[in-house]
């Protein structure tokens, strides 16, 4: 690739973005609504968009430096070069858009005065949108700095993690977290960006260092970024026809101007997915002018499709972001309007969507899916009761986390005890048993190339210390026990619970914790190193107590937890708080339990079979010595027999 190429593309998405966001600005008269200086507006909506561009360079860089090239090439330290420039970019667009925000904000002009910066100040510590733009400067700069220092790909991994704090914050903060449906439309924004850095900044990476490598590798290289576009646009698609619903309410809105900006970008998505599919054919062909022609002509829309993005969110959305000119207690506190009465009917009907897990539970089905069917066509066995544990556990975790458990956990205690107790114990007794990472070891392809895949970064992961010092049946048993004791009876219940981050985070550690301390029982994943089997049960012991005995507490406890959230819901229907709360402690009890026996059971059997493994072993090795063993063993008697007379 020229430096003309080099450079071009790079200025070709800018000035396509910046066509994308004169567009969404015309047709959906953003500016028309603008109360402060149109100026410092237009200059934000710039700012941010080379924020996103650049944020997205940075991301993507660093995914298929991980993921797709070969360490300690030429084409990988230029990949590492251009994350790097991507995070200066990235840090002093961040700057800017941090200033411009505080400016729209405050209806303050700049001014080079005391006053200006302790305002400006105050804006970035103590105010939370001017906290989430001070985080996104930091993780830039950090992130910049750390790309120019590291070349390890295990330190890089951790590096890619602080770049995703370039974006994280600000949609947390942005259009969806004023919504009605919050939780839904934050969820899907997040996806959405994160994705769609990965897909636009690995195509520019990948764009910029595929002239320094051989042709069979370039053809490798860009298959595997080819399966990274295929799961970003999958995201990117359906994330966004979520937000867009969310903010539209309905059909009807489509005719709005900000419903045409809407379409305009998912004209640009479809266009997109076509360039994806033809893209691979474009390289197989060995037709390198076309296929960089080709490439800008992706770039280009991927441009138009940032600023189309950009122009959006300055746009006023059909559905208000008021919740209610006289808001209930539950709106005042979850923002979103109380559920109906709770029956068996709403059980199994009552929907409420969690984009982040629908996307891992239907993700998760399908790849294990594929690993079976790869293992199958190879002529390797895999027993099919371990596919229908790991179906049958991630639908049950996409009921937990997409059904009526979601949508009820907010408001009523015991509702979120039975996920807490789902999470931690029933999701994890099927889903260990299924020994997903023993399948995709022996599924996924070993790299020979020095790259690193799904493969290596399981093994690395499975292997790690930190891995080896979580897993430890000791740190497992006490980690599930003593968190359950944390959670509830501290700050972190009322964090999980009136947080968005706090929530997932709360999924994340139930989850974990009940996978570890069952996959310490009776896992047969590797990477754990199991007590003998008396040991286990004692672990389980030490757990069926712990349960038992904070149920109990839970049933006959006066103090409602969280009183001011609970007990300040409205609620005209149900149990009294109270009561709920007993109810959830009662669900601690027996869905403690009765996973427990599950567990106990299970390893008995277990235990029984290595018994009878062992004696099998025992008895072909005494047929291999003609009993030789026994022998000595006698003699040794009968000469201690003959000592003591």
């Amino acid at each position: 690739m020229n430096i003309v190429a080099r450079v071009g593309l790079p200025v070709l998405l800018l000035a396509t973005g910046a066509a994308g966001l004169a567009v969404a600005f015309a047709v959906g008269g953003a500016l028309n609504y603008t109360a402060g200086n149109v100026d410092v507006t237009v200059s934000l909506s710039v700012s941010t968009m080379i924020l996103y561009l650049s944020a997205s360079v940075l991301i993507g860089a660093l995914t298929v430096a991980l993921w797709a090239i070969p360490a300690n090439t030429d084409a990988y330290r230029r990949a590492l070069d251009i994350a790097a420039l991507g995070g200066v970019v990235a840090t002093l667009s961040s700057a800017s858009s941090a200033l411009l925000v505080f400016m729209n904000v405050s209806q303050n002009p700049f001014e080079a005065s005391d006053s200006f910066g302790q305002q400006l100040g105050f804006f970035l510590t103590q105010v939370g949108l001017g906290q989430a733009w001070l985080v996104v400067v930091l993780c830039a700069a950090s992130a910049t700095v750390l790309a120019f220092a590291v070349t390890n790909q295990t330190a890089l991994f951790f590096v890619g993690l602080l770049s995703l704090g370039t974006l994280v914050p600000l949609a947390l903060q942005g259009h969806a977290a004023g919504s009605a449906d919050h939780a839904l439309a934050t969820n899907s924004l997040l996806l959405h960006v994160v994705f769609a850095a990965v897909w636009l900044g690995g195509l520019i990476a990948l764009t910029l260092v595929s002239w320094r490598l051989a042709p069979d590798e370039r053809l490798a290289v860009f298959r595997r970024y080819s399966t990274l576009a295929l799961i970003a646009f999958i995201v990117v698609a359906g994330s966004g026809a979520i937000n867009a619903w969310v903010r539209l309410g309905s059909w009807s809105a489509v005719g709005t101007p900000y419903g045409t900006v809407v379409v305009l970008k998912v004209i640009a998505l479809g266009l997109l997915g076509l360039f994806g599919a033809w893209q691979r054919g474009f390289f197989l062909a060995g037709k390198r002018r076309s296929f960089t022609w080709f490439i800008a002509l992706e770039l280009a829309v991927m441009g138009a499709a940032m600023g189309l993005a950009g122009g959006l969110s300055r746009t006023p959305t059909p559905v208000s972001d008021d919740v209610s000119a006289n808001p209930t207690p539950a709106q005042i506190l979850t923002g979103e309007v109380l559920p109906p009465p709770l029956d068996m009917t709403t059980y199994f009907t009552m929907v409420r969507i969690d984009p982040i897990w629908l996307a891992v539970c239907l993700f998760g089905i399908f790849f294990y899916l594929a690993g079976y069917v790869r293992l199958r066509r190879r002529g390797d066995t895999w027993p099919i009761l371990r596919v229908l544990f790991w179906v049958v556990g991630m639908l049950a975790l996409l009921w937990i986390t997409n059904g009526a458990v979601n949508a009820y956990e907010h408001v009523l205690f015991s509702q979120h005890m039975l996920a807490h107790m789902a999470l931690g114990m029933i999701v994890p007794i099927l889903l260990v048993p299924a020994a997903p990472v023993t399948l995709a070891l022996r599924a996924i392809a070993k790299r020979t190339d020095g790259s690193r895949g799904a493969r290596e970064w399981i093994l690395i992961a499975v292997h790690s210390r930190y891995a080896r010092l979580i897993s430890n049946p000791i740190f497992a048993t006490v980690n599930f026990v003593g968190s359950l004791w944390l959670f509830y009876y501290t700050g972190i219940l009322r964090w999980a619970i009136t947080d968005h981050i706090g929530h997932e985070w709360m999924i994340v550690h139930f989850l974990l914790a009940g996978y570890l301390f069952v996959q310490s029982l009776i896992g047969i994943d590797p990477g754990v190193n199991r007590l003998p089997y008396p040991f286990r049960l004692v672990q389980l012991l030490i757990a069926m107590t712990v349960h038992a005995f904070f149920g109990l507490i839970l049933m006959s406890g006066t103090a409602l937890l969280v009183a001011d959230w609970y007990g300040a819901m409205g609620r005209t229907w149900g149990p009294t708080p109270l009561e709920d709360q007993a109810s959830g402690g009662a669900i601690a009890w027996s869905l403690g339990e009765i996973p427990n026996a599950i567990l106990a059971t299970v390893i008995g059997i277990q235990w029984s079979r290595n018994d009878a493994k062992v004696a099998k072993r025992l008895d072909r090795q005494a047929d291999r010595s003609d009993d030789a063993e026994l022998d000595a063993y006698n003699e040794m008697l009968q000469k201690i027999s003959h000592k003591s007379r």
